[in-house]
């Protein structure tokens, strides 16, 4: 199975793609999709949606699992960051992927061990999880650490969509 992670955000959109065999986690790509400061809200949508599009050509993955939005001070800012979702979400939809979602805290809680983690943990658990030289940027860790959740909740999406009345059949909606 393949894994689509996607940390939404209006600037800068992380996404991390990992297979899964088993019980084996295996890094495929991860990156960012970035947005022009400058641009109006309709164009910088666009951009996330063309950039999604783009990697879930080139990965082709099973499955999506998205960040869930939380509730900042500035209300202004967690619109803004509603709609990015919504776009990153249109994205896997429109191309028949299902679509988790997961909070924050349940990320932290499945990567890290503990919800309140700070990025530079959850940075250094994907790093070692997955075996990577590096560290991944912070928005594509996120993303990593969204999929590592969602595959270790051991295919859950698909079980819920059959318990549903859905068929999924290679990961697609049928």
């Amino acid at each position: 199975m393949r894994i689509l992670g996607i940390d939404p955000g209006l600037r800068v959109t992380g996404f991390g793609v990992i297979d899964v065999k088993g019980q084996a986690r295996y890094y495929v790509a991860s990156g960012c999709v970035r947005t022009l400061g400058d641009d109006l809200l309709p164009a910088r949508l666009k951009c996330i949606i063309d950039g999604l599009f783009a990697i879930i050509t080139e990965y082709q993955p099973d499955q999506v699992v998205i960040e869930q939005v939380f509730v900042n001070v500035n209300p202004q800012s967690t619109l803004l960051l509603g709609q990015a979702r919504g776009a990153a979400i249109s994205a896997a939809v429109m191309r028949d992927l299902p679509v988790a979602e997961y909070t924050a805290l349940q990320v932290k809680q499945a990567v890290v061990g503990h919800g309140k983690a700070a990025k530079e943990q959850v940075q250094e658990m994907v790093k070692r999880l997955l075996k990577l030289e590096g560290y991944p940027q912070a928005d594509a860790a996120d993303a990593l650490a969204c999929a590592l959740c969602h595959a270790n909740h051991n295919g859950s999406l698909a079980k819920g969509l059959a318990s549903q009345g859905y068929r999924v059949k290679r990961g697609r909606l049928a």
